[in-house]
């Protein structure tokens, strides 16, 4: 019993070709259904995120590897409808001890785009969720997964690859987080409507702001957004009379000149002062040139943060996050082997089993002989005396020609493993 893997990530390849292979929740059903028809195969698993595709699978025979990897990959050609020769140079396969590594890596996010990142272990227990909630899960997989989840557990616990930020719209939030105590007295703006800010509304969505406003040249490509975290939409010209309601403000735009000017922030402040608002203001300014005057650093009651402050952070957590990563590999190592005992004592088992039934088998045949010849009469201890003399011969066949031939290469080793399992004493 062996498992392997066929995968394509955001390292062998562009989201033009991943986004081709690609399996969307509502196929994914159908395409585990598909592939575990396949009568070489005792178990499969999906995982598909927008970094990776990866097809797990466990199999009986190593000699069926050959064989697997053709048709498994012929099986990905023909349900994408895709050539495969266009992606031959992006795939990847790993089988045995190296993709139970492979797996504990990316389930703890040591495989990630950003190193350390925590949502890829949700995906792939969705992978193995709905492998298990279509009976496509064999005992090695279902070990398999389960050694996963606890190693991803021991790797957040006893290292720090997830204990600092990783991404720029992260820290932004964990700054603000951080500056004000309670998140549902205070009000936001969003300056923007791209990507960053989108993944920064995400990030935020949970934290419950008083209120939120959506700040953008275009009330269209704002409604997203305002829909995502039932926000206000604004239009740009009229941050300047809204910006004394809110108490944190993150800008993303592609303006060519600054969008907020320090004048416009002190007669802000000047207004909340007035109206005894007594919370200072944060400035996160994302933008590549500035959406935010550098000036307004100078004003009393104001943090401002940019890019460059937050890469450092970035920077600085990603250094972290790569000794932690080193530590994770002793915990994945260790627990790799671990799983693959277990697997190997698995096909012990199994050759246990065969080697009984075997004895078995040689027993009923020869006993039906015996039997059958008390019947026509013959000498009971003739019977008795041919019995243990053909059972003993034919069950000490096998043992006696492996014995043979290990001591005919020469292999002391073999001989040594032979005759313990024999019981026997060298002279």
């Amino acid at each position: 019993m062996s498992i392997a893997i066929l995968g394509i990530n955001h390292k062998t390849a562009p989201v033009a070709l991943r986004e081709k292979i690609a399996f969307s929740p509502d196929t994914i059903d159908g395409a585990l259904y598909s592939l575990y028809q396949h009568p070489l195969l005792n178990g499969c698993v999906i995982l598909s995120t927008c970094n990776r595709t990866e097809i797990y699978v466990s199999y009986e025979h190593l000699t069926d590897l050959p064989r697997i990897k053709v048709s498994v990959e012929e099986w990905l050609s023909q349900y994408h409808h895709i050539t495969l020769s266009d992606y031959q140079d992006s795939l990847y396969w790993y089988d045995g001890k190296a993709t139970a590594e492979h797996l504990m890596r990316v389930a703890s996010g040591i495989d990630s785009m950003i190193l350390g990142e925590s949502q890829i272990l949700g995906q792939v227990k969705q992978a193995y969720g709905y492998s298990h909630q279509n009976q496509c899960l064999s005992s090695e997989l279902e070990k398999l997964f389960q050694r996963i989840f606890h190693v991803a557990k021991r790797v957040r616990t006893e290292t720090n690859i997830g204990s600092n930020s990783a991404s720029v719209a992260y820290s932004a939030c964990l700054i603000a987080r951080d500056l004000f105590q309670c998140a549902s007295s205070l009000s936001i703006m969003l300056v923007g409507a791209g990507e960053t800010i989108e993944l920064i509304a995400r990030y935020l969505k949970p934290h419950s702001f008083s209120k939120i406003i959506v700040a953008n040249r275009t009330r269209e490509k704002a409604l997203k957004l305002a829909n995502l975290m039932d926000a206000e939409i604004i239009a740009l010209p009229d941050i300047a009379v809204r910006l004394k309601d809110v108490d944190i403000v993150i800008s993303s735009t592609a303006s060519p000149l600054p969008i907020i000017g320090k004048g416009m922030v002190e007669r802000s402040i000047a207004m909340r002062k007035q109206a005894a608002v007594d919370n200072q203001m944060l400035f996160i300014d994302l933008a590549v040139p500035r959406d935010i005057e550098a000036e307004i650093a100078e004003l009393d009651g104001v943090n401002l943060f940019t890019l460059d402050d937050l890469q450092k952070t970035v920077q600085s957590n990603l250094e972290q996050r790569a000794i932690a990563a080193t530590e994770a590999e002793y915990i994945i190592q260790e627990e790799a082997e671990v799983f693959m005992e277990w697997l190997r004592s698995r096909n012990a088992v199994d050759l246990i089993k065969q080697y009984r039934e075997n004895a078995e088998t040689i027993k009923l045949e020869l006993t039906d002989k015996a039997i059958s010849a008390l019947k026509q009469g013959a000498d009971i201890d003739e019977v008795l005396s041919k019995l243990s003399h053909q059972l003993t011969n034919r069950l000490i066949h096998a043992p006696t020609q492996t014995l043979l031939h290990a001591a005919s290469m020469d292999c002391c080793d073999c001989l040594k493993v032979l005759s313990d399992g024999l019981g026997l004493k060298e002279h």
